[in-house]
């Protein structure tokens, strides 16, 4: 099959969060299936210095956006396995950040049209177009009411996926011909309306083939008037045709056998000597002490729908029975401050970078005993299937991506446990899951067994990658 990825994020190239981990895995994963894919992408400033002698130029043409006329210029990247497109114009890309504009709306607009373009000025026409959030989500609007001077795009068949639905890529109904040439019917008829303007992802969901989201319990949850942040109407229109799967992650980057990054490199057969030198490893980095109870880590950002409100007053508690705790993030300003202030507290047992460094989270993977991710929401989470792959036992909140990833331990399970979870978001529901990790702690047998069920896990690529292509497959 030929597959294009259309998408505002790619890992390796320009990233702000998970979406830009699962268009890279994916494209990857399908190219080493032997599907010939390519990946269409904004090209940013930040990207220049990262493709600098690898991006060849494959010409340019004009978008036309109402009264505006702007050059896409195009150049290709071979990455190995699939090939990148990147669309250059300095007006909508030379800019310091991806998003955070007010014009973000028009911006993502000229991308869009400009993708479709692509294809036909490649002379490369996919079988499937597989558009990723607001961004791109307008695309399969654009080729099925736009139009239509040939039969180039007939036969074309459209996923989207949904990877965070709190951002809908709204603008005015004024804008819907103004940026997409595209008549105002769309917009009276409600095919492109969500409260009062016009919602790219909403278009996405209505004239996508298929639709996806990252996990199986987030496609519930989406389908429900609490967990859908909004889209509960038009997603329950399209039901049979959504579903979700399950993210992957980079079982070569994310690998503790062959790990630079780790003091001891360790599998399932040395899990136990493996994960106690790189603890030690982990305690010295962040010069903090032990004091013979388990220790704690966290990767996140430090927001408050990573559920970082409840873990710091949580922790106080088993930090005063002899835990130690490290944690690796930055975010909103307020929770910065409330874990510098748990460190002040509990200087000996307490570690924090506030950042980000890619060697100290490989090492809070492979050195704590057990990993916190008590999200409020969470569509799919990368950090618990990371922690598991170290063996690691990642502490959960039950939603989203984190209710189908992990096997919770409930007192008598550890023969398939891989994990601790729990339901009620609150201080006492994260106190009742802390109080399961002391006992399994307490019981190294029974820690080592439940930790040798989660490394055994498969996260790959492959197996997701493998349940979108016998989707794609199904639609040709």
């Amino acid at each position: 099959m030929k597959i294009a990825m259309v998408a505002s994020e790619c890992a390796h190239y320009a990233k702000t969060g998970g979406l830009a981990d699962v268009v890279y895995a994916l494209s990857d994963a399908l190219g080493k299936l032997k599907e010939e894919v390519v990946c269409v992408l904004p090209y940013y400033a930040s990207m220049r210095g990262k493709v600098t002698g690898k991006a060849n130029y494959r010409g340019s043409f004009s978008v036309y956006m109402s009264w505006r006329k702007e050059e896409a210029n195009v150049y290709e990247v071979d990455d190995g396995h699939f090939r990148i497109y990147l669309i250059e114009n300095s007006y909508y890309f030379d800019r310091d950040n991806l998003y955070g504009y007010n014009d973000d709306g028009e911006r993502f607009a000229f991308f869009s049209l400009a993708a479709k373009q692509l294809f036909r000025h490649l002379d490369w026409k996919p079988d499937i177009i597989h558009v990723h959030d607001w961004q791109a989500a307008m695309i399969p609007c654009l080729v099925k009411e736009g139009p239509r001077f040939d039969g180039f795009y007939d036969g074309i068949k459209f996923v989207l996926t949904i990877h965070n639905p709190a951002f809908k890529g709204m603008i005015d109904r004024f804008f819907l011909n103004d940026f997409y040439g595209l008549s105002d019917e769309l917009y009276d008829s409600g095919k492109v309306r969500f409260e009062g303007m016009v919602s790219t992802l909403k278009s996405g969901i209505v004239y996508s083939d298929k639709i996806t989201t990252v996990s199986p319990n987030h496609a519930k949850e989406l389908l429900t008037p609490l967990g859908s942040q909004g889209l509960y109407g038009v997603l329950n229109l399209r039901a049979d045709d959504f579903s979700g799967i399950l993210n992957g992650i980079d079982t070569d980057e994310w690998n503790p056998k062959k790990d630079p990054q780790i003091s001891c490199r360790y599998d399932k057969n040395n899990l136990e000597e493996g994960r106690h030198k790189n603890q030690a490893a982990l305690l010295n980095a962040f010069n903090i002490k032990y004091f013979g109870g388990p220790v704690y880590g966290l990767v996140s950002r430090l927001t408050y729908q990573k559920g970082i409100d409840i873990v710091v007053p949580a922790m106080r508690k088993v930090l005063s029975q002899g835990a130690s705790f490290v944690v690796l993030g930055n975010g909103e300003y307020a929770l910065e401050q409330a874990f510098e202030n748990l460190r002040r507290d509990y200087p000996d047992t307490v570690g924090i970078y506030i950042g980000y460094s890619d060697p100290l989270a490989h090492m809070i993977y492979s050195g704590s005993d057990f990993f916190l991710m008590p999200s409020l929401f969470e569509p799919c989470g990368i950090g618990q299937m990371i922690a598991q792959r170290y063996g690691c036992l990642p502490i959960v909140r039950y939603t989203g991506g984190l209710y189908d990833t992990v096997e919770g331990f409930d007192g008598s399970n550890d023969e398939v446990a891989t994990g601790i979870g729990f339901r009620d978001y609150n201080v006492e529901g994260l106190d009742y899951a802390l109080s399961l990790s002391r006992e399994i702690y307490a019981d190294q047998k029974k820690y080592y067994k439940i930790a040798a069920n989660a490394i055994s896990l498969d996260r790959s690529w492959k197996r997701s990658a493998s349940a979108y292509r016998k989707l794609y497959a199904g639609l040709l």
